[in-house]
């Protein structure tokens, strides 16, 4: 939802890319359990509730903002030097290994393609320009078989991954990239966006989506915001609703970590596949 407002009354804190209808209560519950860990730390002013009434970029650059998690493709490029990484979670999700994850390749499941290469010619769908799931990992692959020549016949935005899924499955669109965690959570909490659905292959790995502060927040924040989510991870309370969100652990990364997906963009440029068409 479009938010005009650039200073906040108090800290923010939102959790928006995993943050299905299926899960809000699971996702409030995590950051309930954060926050309480958070006041704990003696960290002053944390928000009770999670901001969702204001688009993400907003709250991305907001000097208010405490605590999100954000995609790395904006983090490199868009928001360079805005948002600080706290640490990056891990997920029980196939294709995950440990903070590291994959995108997944979807066709109809009555689609005669066995390859990418077979999907030449095509309609793809993807959520959106700057997702590393949706379009730079799936523009990455298509790279190794294009041979520096339009693949695609056409490509839509969709505005999401489920919404991606929804016009391959309808067959307004061939084929989509989806982030591995967000096939988990819609295979467990909404197995019928994948009916009549199969996942074709893999993209390459790159660094999970991180949570993030502000760029200003100093290394006693830093670790208070750490020490917090170690504390939520532990907690037995909080088992039933990391399972529901399938968070498994956190880790933190080195700073360099997220050039990859730099590196990622580089190579399908290098091929002369500098977008998906």
């Amino acid at each position: 939802m479009p938010c005009k407002r650039t200073r906040f009354a108090v800290n923010i804190a939102s959790l928006p890319m995993y943050d299905l209808p299926e899960v809000t209560a699971a996702t409030d519950a995590w950051w309930s359990g954060i926050a309480r860990a958070l006041a704990r730390e003696g960290v002053a002013d944390v928000p009770v509730n999670l901001v969702r009434d204001c688009d993400t970029k907003t709250v991305w650059r907001s000097p208010d903002l405490l605590f999100s998690q954000t995609c790395g493709y904006p983090l490199m490029h868009d928001f360079v030097g805005q948002l600080r990484v706290v640490a990056t979670p891990s997920y029980d999700a196939a294709g995950c290994k440990g903070p590291f994850y994959r995108s997944l390749i979807v066709v109809r499941a009555d689609d005669p393609a066995q390859t990418l290469d077979d999907l030449r010619g095509r309609f793809a769908a993807a959520n959106a320009p700057d997702s590393q799931s949706g379009y730079s990992a799936l523009r990455s692959a298509v790279a190794v078989v294009a041979q520096s020549a339009s693949f695609f016949s056409k490509v839509v935005m969709s505005g999401g991954h489920a919404n991606s899924l929804a016009l391959v499955a309808s067959g307004a669109a061939d084929v989509c990239a989806v982030d591995c965690v967000t096939h988990a959570l819609l295979a467990r909490h909404r197995p019928a966006a994948l009916a009549n659905l199969r996942v074709l292959g893999e993209t390459v790995a790159a660094p999970g989506l991180p949570y993030v502060t502000r760029a200003g927040a100093g290394g006693d924040l830093l670790q208070r915001l750490r020490a917090a989510l170690n504390a939520a991870l532990a907690d037995p309370a909080l088992a039933a609703t990391r399972e529901d969100l399938l968070i498994a652990g956190i880790e933190v990364l080195p700073e360099t970590a997220y050039d990859r997906i730099i590196e990622i963009e580089e190579e399908a440029r290098a091929r002369g596949y500098a977008c998906l068409a």
